[in-house]
């Protein structure tokens, strides 16, 4: 029997100067995308600000809502995924991500592919990534995501296509916590 578990899929809405110009421009609510291995959240993986209080530090970021971006501003709005998937997955996901940790400070964010993509230009650039490129090359490897587009061309908006999604929350991030412990005391 294969044995199934959950990845995490979160999408936000961080409040940022560049989350507001991306907003602006691909009309929706929420720009950034993390993957996460475990349902508290508290290690989810992504490109993003290294530092919160410089937007030009991005790069290969751990994140979680109590840290970061997401601290600095608490009234962050997100929607939250979970996607079954197969122990064998769920390594594979896990060696994926362990290779990125362990070239963290080589990875830089992709300011630049991040617009080519918006202008439907295809800009592959090593070591570059942004949110939605990193997390679309993620469940491609594991076979969690089929689309023709290679990475650096799909945004947040496109991996709300993967139909085997489950919403677990929407809401600000400060109260995801209280929620997840209201729903498992009513279950």
């Amino acid at each position: 029997m294969i044995r199934s578990m959950y990845i995490y899929l979160v999408f936000s809405k961080t409040g940022t100067w560049l989350s507001r110009i991306l907003k602006f421009f691909v009309k929706t609510k929420y720009v950034h995308v993390s993957i996460a291995l475990d349902e508290d959240l508290s290690k989810m993986y992504s490109f993003g600000r290294v530092n919160p209080d410089n937007p030009f530090s991005g790069g290969f970021v751990e994140e979680s809502f109590s840290t970061g971006v997401y601290k600095k501003n608490r009234n962050c709005e997100c929607i939250v995924y979970r996607i079954k998937i197969t122990a064998e997955q769920h390594q594979l996901l896990e060696e994926e991500i362990n290779a990125f940790l362990a070239k963290q400070e080589s990875l830089r964010y992709n300011f630049i592919g991040l617009f080519t993509a918006g202008m439907k230009i295809k800009l592959k650039r090593e070591r570059y990534y942004f949110c939605s490129q990193f997390v679309s090359e993620l469940l491609i490897k594991i076979n969690v995501l089929n689309d023709n587009n290679p990475p650096e061309m799909i945004r947040p908006t496109d991996l709300l296509t993967i139909e085997t999604k489950e919403i677990v929350y929407q809401g600000f991030v400060w109260d995801y916590g209280s929620a997840m412990r209201q729903a498992i005391s009513s279950n």
